[in-house]
């Protein structure tokens, strides 16, 4: 250093100052390239979520599947206890098939909106498209999900519901269900780098948002001033398609896969290139 450097330089000659990226989207074509290069990645990173879990051990496995049990359990207590005892065994496969379905979309956006803090080290060393973050987040909620499918399945035919070529429709709002969570968790994930109480947060709106979903109750049974509340819910399409579908035995109906569509893919649309257009500027934040 010169003798007539300043005093601010007093430690150094060369000053590096480090700020945020401007906000814009990436080239997407060889954004996505470099995505599907690395899917496996998070493959890997969602498997390695799951034994943290210790879902590769029996007793991990088993907790997997008790957990959103007992859950479903003590939420058909409750509303027993609240409607007076006249809810049977087919209310329950209701019950529980909403609450395994909504906890896919909750757990994944739950997940996802850790999953780019937590990873803080991972960003400031390895160039590689942060959406892989939330989307191992998304990829463990499904594979933790796959299993409650064969508890809502003994449960099924203990109910004596309906199985036909009906239960196909499943299939797609499964899908959208899916669509959606993966893009609240790209808006989640990017919403932590910058609000991190978010996560503290997330617990109650999840709540509030099970209690105006037709889970605990029938779509129908809803009183007509609070309607216009549920056809605000994005999930309220979903879910009740997939109640009719599933325990009902009735087709989809349009108006259910119409919603649910374009509720799932604007949210993933919306979600996704906001991610984008934010996570060039992650390294400086965390």
């Amino acid at each position: 250093m010169t003798a007539g450097a300043s005093a601010t330089d007093e430690f150094a000659s060369e000053w590096h100052v480090y700020e945020p990226h401007r906000v814009g989207l990436p080239p997407l074509r060889a954004y996505l390239a470099q995505l599907w290069r690395r899917r496996e990645f998070a493959t890997e990173l969602a498997r390695a979520n799951l034994r943290a879990q210790h879902f590769n051990t029996t007793l991990g496995q088993l907790w997997l599947i008790l957990n959103p049990l007992l859950l479903a359990a003590v939420y058909f207590a409750l509303v027993q206890i609240v409607g007076g005892g006249n809810r049977g065994s087919e209310f329950f496969a209701h019950l529980m098939l909403g609450l395994f379905a909504f906890r896919l979309v909750s757990t994944s956006v739950g997940e996802g909106a850790r999953s780019v803090v937590s990873g803080g080290r991972l960003i400031l060393n390895v160039a590689f498209p942060r959406t892989l973050l939330p989307l191992a987040s998304v990829l463990t909620a499904f594979m933790r999900f796959l299993p409650t499918l064969a508890v809502y399945a003994v449960m099924h035919g203990i109910a004596g519901l309906p199985v036909g070529a009906h239960l196909l429709w499943a299939l797609p709002i499964l899908a959208f269900l899916v669509v959606f969570g993966t893009g609240a968790a790209m808006f989640a994930a990017a919403a932590q780098v910058y609000f991190r109480d978010l996560t503290n947060f997330l617990p109650y709106f999840t709540r509030v948002w099970l209690y105006m979903s037709p889970v605990l109750y029938y779509a129908e049974e809803v009183p007509d001033r609070f309607r216009p509340i549920l056809a605000a819910n994005p999930l309220y399409p979903l879910l009740g398609g997939l109640s009719d579908v599933v325990n009902r035995g009735e087709s989809l109906s349009p108006q259910y896969l119409a919603a649910g569509a374009a509720w799932a893919i604007g949210v993933f649309v919306a979600g996704t290139l906001f991610f984008i257009s934010r996570e060039r500027e992650f390294a400086v934040r965390l």
